[in-house]
């Protein structure tokens, strides 16, 4: 029998092991001020899970270099190393502040795709970013202004711009992003951290999010990209160096700083799969309860190429927990 080197079955239902075991694991942090430990606590269970999957992975956006990261680090091998041959993207905690503080809206995610499709940010940490739903994808485009895209969305979704939601990052980089969203009527919905969930809810029914600006995380773009396709929905993208030298290294690198980049760019062909589960509250999942029985966890599970997008609830007894580090989840 020949293996298939392309994903053909749906590792997103797979994949939903991984962000439950990052999410329970990072739930035990929550509101305790310390993010770095939750976020070690969700690399660690990520990985454990991640390693235990058919599949030849590697690593193309994760926690940094080697060097700064033991495990789940850029171009580590993921899996048992049979095929699908596949690129894969992490970031065990959205939100690790949001995580750190108690506060709503943190996520556990993990995006796939074939090998060779996900977009390698390079040195680029941020990237400037748009992101709509479904009705609004091929009526927005980063050149033009905000003030433009907002007329355009409202002409298209048929609602007056006053009625229309703006999620936007809470830094002062956005300052006159958010003043120019004001003064063309629309309603700024602030976010402290977690711009996956951000890009998501834009697609997302009954979010009240109609549109994502802003300067934001290029892996998160990315992630966020697998995620949309499923959903329906786009993000245009445009990087963003935070300094000279980084643009440097970009350009040196080959990187083209003015180019905007497509979902597709971002994510290419149509086979992505996305998976995401709560760790704390938020407009679409309920975060991680603990109970008599054990746990109870909340995910997404989208695929691109068949379209499906899951809501999955899951209950985990206590006497498993522990086997988070054995993959047993």
């Amino acid at each position: 029998m020949t293996l298939d080197p392309v994903p053909d079955r749906n590792l997103a239902l797979e994949l939903v092991r991984v962000t439950e075991a990052a999410a329970i694991a990072a739930s035990k942090y929550v509101g305790r001020g310390d993010k770095n430990t939750a976020d070690g606590a969700a690399v660690d269970a990520m990985r454990a899970v991640l390693g235990a999957i058919s599949m030849d992975g590697i690593v193309v956006i994760g926690e940094g270099e080697k060097d700064d990261a033991p495990m789940l680090y850029n171009g580590e091998r993921i899996g048992d190393g049979r095929p699908p041959l596949v690129d894969i993207a992490v970031d065990p905690i959205d939100g690790t502040t949001l995580t750190a503080k108690g506060r709503s809206g943190a996520l556990a995610v993990i995006a796939l795709s074939e090998r060779g499709t996900m977009f390698n940010p390079g040195p680029c940490v941020y990237m400037e970013k748009l992101a709509v739903g479904p009705l609004g994808r091929g009526v927005v485009d980063l050149s033009a202004t905000p003030t433009e895209n907002l007329k355009a969305l409202a002409k298209r979704l048929g609602k007056d711009i006053t009625e229309l939601g703006v999620v936007i990052l809470d830094r002062p980089r956005h300052d006159d992003l958010v003043a120019e969203v004001r003064e063309v009527g629309a309603r700024v919905l602030s976010i402290s951290d977690g711009d996956v969930a951000g890009a998501i809810a834009t697609a997302w029914p009954n979010s009240g999010a109609d549109i994502l600006f802003g300067i934001g995380g290029t892996p998160e773009g990315v992630i966020a990209a697998a995620a949309l396709k499923g959903l329906g929905g786009e993000i245009q993208g445009r990087l963003w160096p935070r300094d000279e030298s980084e643009r440097a290294q970009a350009v040196a690198e080959g990187y083209n700083l003015d180019k905007i980049l497509s979902t597709d760019d971002l994510v290419a062909g149509d086979n992505a799969f996305f998976s995401a589960t709560a760790i704390t509250d938020g407009d679409f999942l309920r975060g991680v309860r603990f109970h008599d029985f054990g746990a109870t966890t909340q995910s997404i599970v989208v695929r691109s190429r068949s379209g499906t997008v899951r809501l999955v609830e899951t209950i985990h007894r206590h006497d498993k927990l522990a086997d988070f580090s054995t993959a047993g989840i």
